[in-house]
């Protein structure tokens, strides 16, 4: 009999099952990991950027003027959202059924969660110090990126998604208290450290 005609034993049918299920999640899921390291770069070097401007004492340093700082930040988080855009682009598969209108919906509230931001930031941002007014940007935003993280790991059942959100919240919330240094610093080690580490985390599970 010829190897084509021999019945597959339940071993091996198991381990068919296992590599087609594999090759279906690389076809048809989008591979978070290059979100979670452009994300992390971009915050590590641009919040690095701006607490070698302000200092823990918040007062800012003249060698590192804030419009460098702020031209680091904004460069990397343009870059880094080109990959996320690239990244929700996988979830146009031909595939249709509630996981894709949950990618597009969750694609969605990052837009509206930051029209919200813009929103706050323009109306109240105007009459508050130079620099209590980049702590009500930052602070709005990684506040709104936790959230979406938090909201993505309870939809996917992601649960390294879900504790980075978590850890990410009170790390944003504890840096707005302390002042503008002290959350530049905070969210370069903990907002980008952290989601370096979580997209590495997720590499690995998905090796497995």
């Amino acid at each position: 009999m010829d190897d084509d005609e021999r019945a597959l034993s339940p071993q091996e049918m198991l381990r068919l099952i296992e590599q087609q299920e594999t090759a279906a999640a690389e076809r048809f899921v989008p591979d978070p990991v290059p979100h979670f390291l452009a994300w992390g770069v971009a915050w590590l070097a641009g919040f690095g950027a701006l607490f070698l401007h302000y200092g823990l004492s918040g007062r800012p340093y003249a060698p590192v003027p804030a419009w460098a700082a702020l031209t680091v930040l904004w460069v990397l988080m343009a870059a880094a959202l080109v990959v996320s855009a690239a990244t929700m682009w996988q979830l146009r598969s031909p595939v249709r059924g509630p996981s894709q209108e949950r990618g597009m919906m969750y694609g969605l509230s990052w837009a509206l969660g930051f029209l919200g931001v813009w929103t706050a930031g323009i109306r109240f941002g105007q009459q508050l110090p130079e620099a209590e007014t980049g702590l009500l940007w930052a602070g709005l935003s990684m506040m709104t990126v936790a959230m979406l993280y938090v909201a993505g790991g309870a939809v996917w059942h992601e649960r390294t998604m879900f504790l980075f959100g978590t850890g990410m919240a009170v790390l944003n919330a504890a840096g707005v208290m302390a002042g503008p240094g002290w959350h530049a610093l905070l969210m370069a080690a903990g907002g980008g450290g952290g989601s370096i580490v979580a997209g590495l985390l997720l590499r690995r599970a998905r090796r497995r």
